[in-house]
């Protein structure tokens, strides 16, 4: 059995003390004005329930209004949130759950006493709703490895899983797994508009396309290292500005708080190629800098014999024929980290970072040669294709392969066109990108399953290759993440020796903010957690 046991305290008295002084319509204090966390989405947010958190928007403000069983900490490692600790049974398919007994929801009138304890069937009925065909929200293949679940009493809930799963609470701490009351959807509550939570901030006010603002939660149960309550904050303000450079002059004259990432329209008004801040904006901005789970390759398709591409040699020619390093630092102002290693991307277990195709044009060459000696075609060509915000990358890999004797011709496609060829085989060479849902190595190796050629599975490629697929289903019996790694590594070591892809970097996580922000958190999955920043004055 594995245990994990939080230390509880009850805040039952608290809780109700607050809910009888506590006003939610009173405003914030000249004092306090200045802890009002601002930032922009330029993406709009078209709900708040977390069944349908499938985009970074809606996930970033759905962060600040809900928690799960379980939550992430700073290096995406499990960490108890709702419930306290729990076990795991020695087959590894059964999670028993332990809820904490001072997590309350969000101040309501739905609820007789205004608010109410979180307990086992809240768990029951969200899950239900996920499952549920007339929700329809895209988080229901989370369930896909789930036999059945139950609230066993008022403080405990269990899963039973099909087979065992090691990341299966990963998973769980996905934001579809957020817990709310039933009472809302009884009441015919505006839940996608209104939702009732138990995180940190509650919705105060959303008008949409303009801005979304978040109050304080008093009746939040997490506390810092001291015993001080969270949040810090008093509000979160979102604004939807969709114009990122727009954004960001926002952000430059001190509007905002934060500018979550870097767009081509400014990025060398604001770093040089090298990745860092002009010297105008030195002292002015903290950069926040670290690993994401994404991978950006090109696919090559494996099922058509008849392409240049069917042939082993030539893929690793492909690999070996152009510079990373040069071309992340021209074309991405060094934003992330030449894929030189394995699938799996840094800031994760299983990353391997000497695995994979450094630059080499004397390898290309030999690779080449072994190509033409076997196949008779002296001048390989190969249709690469892509969308708009990808030519400049394509477009370079393009005159390095043209060094070496290998002519890629770029096919320039709408999103959702590339999407749908790349879909059912109909593209040779694809620029795609690979972004973990969870944080387990496990989700860089699923696309290359055979069990998962598409239309089963995303394994576009039509990747196959026994061994791998032997060590793939051989990681789901293993707990510990050691010894998983070891298996990871080895899956990826095959990947990438057999070069049905050709990785081009890993990407990374890169924010700005104000000065007088302290304590965001910078994590891989690039999501925003508000519950410890703090607010200085300027």
């Amino acid at each position: 059995m594995q245990r994990y046991q939080l230390k509880l305290k009850s805040l039952f008295l608290i809780v109700i003390s607050t809910l009888c002084f506590y006003n939610c319509n009173s405003p914030i204090s000249k004092k306090r004005e200045h802890l009002v966390f601002r930032y922009n989405e330029t993406d709009n947010i078209t709900s708040l329930d977390p069944a349908f958190a499938s985009k970074k928007e809606i996930i970033w403000a759905t962060n600040q209004i809900y928690n799960s069983l379980v939550q992430l900490d700073d290096d995406l490692m499990v960490m108890p949130d709702l419930a306290s600790h729990w076990e795991i049974s020695e087959d590894l398919k059964t999670y028993t759950f332990h809820l904490r007994n001072d997590a309350f929801f969000h101040s309501n009138t739905i609820f007789p006493n205004k608010t109410r304890r979180v307990i086992a069937s809240d768990a029951t009925f969200c899950i239900n709703r996920l499952k549920d065909p007339k929700v329809a929200g895209p988080g229901s293949w989370t369930l896909d490895q789930v036999e059945s679940y139950e609230a066993i009493d008022d403080n405990t809930f269990q899963i039973k899983l099909k087979q065992p799963f090691p990341a299966f609470l990963s998973l769980l701490a996905m934001r579809y797994f957020s817990i709310i009351p039933k009472e809302q959807f009884e009441n015919g509550y505006d839940y996608r508009k209104k939702p009732i939570g138990t995180g940190p901030f509650y919705v105060k006010a959303w008008t949409e396309n303009e801005k979304l603002v978040l109050r304080k939660n008093p009746l939040y149960f997490e506390k810092d290292e001291n015993g001080v309550q969270l949040p810090y904050l008093e509000a979160v303000a979102i604004s939807f500005l969709p114009d990122k450079h727009s954004e960001f002059l926002q952000f430059v004259q001190g509007k905002l708080d934060l500018l979550p990432n870097v767009d081509t329209s400014y990025k060398d008004d604001l770093l040089t190629n090298e990745g860092k801040l002009q010297q105008r904006y030195l002292g002015k901005f903290n950069m926040q800098k670290g690993p994401s789970l994404n991978t950006e390759y090109i696919g090559i398709y494996l099922d058509h014999e008849n392409t240049p591409v069917a042939n082993k040699n030539l893929r690793k020619a492909i690999n070996y024929g152009f510079d990373r390093t040069k071309m992340m630092t021209f074309l991405r102002n060094n934003i992330g980290f030449p894929a030189e290693g394995g699938f799996i991307p840094r800031g994760i277990v299983g990353h391997s970072p000497n695995i994979g195709y450094n630059y080499d044009p004397e390898k290309a060459k030999y690779y080449l040669k072994k190509y033409i000696e076997e196949t008779g075609d002296h001048s390989p060509m190969v249709s690469l294709s892509t969308n708009a915000d990808y030519i400049d990358l394509c477009e370079f890999i393009q005159r390095e392969l043209e060094k070496t004797g290998i002519t890629i011709e770029i096919d320039v496609l709408p999103a959702p066109q590339l999407r749908k060829q790349k879909y059912i085989g109909e593209l040779p060479l694809f620029r795609a990108s690979w972004i973990a849902d969870y944080p387990d190595a496990e989700n860089f190796m699923l696309p290359y399953y055979s069990k998962n050629h598409t239309p089963n599975g995303p394994n576009y490629t039509h990747f196959n290759n026994t061994e791998f697929d032997q060590l793939y289903e051989k990681s789901f019996m293993i707990p510990d993440i050691i010894n998983r790694e070891k298996v990871y590594k080895k899956m990826d070591s095959i990947l990438i020796d057999e070069a049905p892809i050709i990785p081009l970097y890993y990407d990374e996580v890169v924010r700005f903010t104000q000065p007088n922000i302290i304590g965001l958190p910078n994590n891989a999955q690039d999501f925003l957690y508000l519950k410890r920043v703090k607010k200085s004055i300027k």
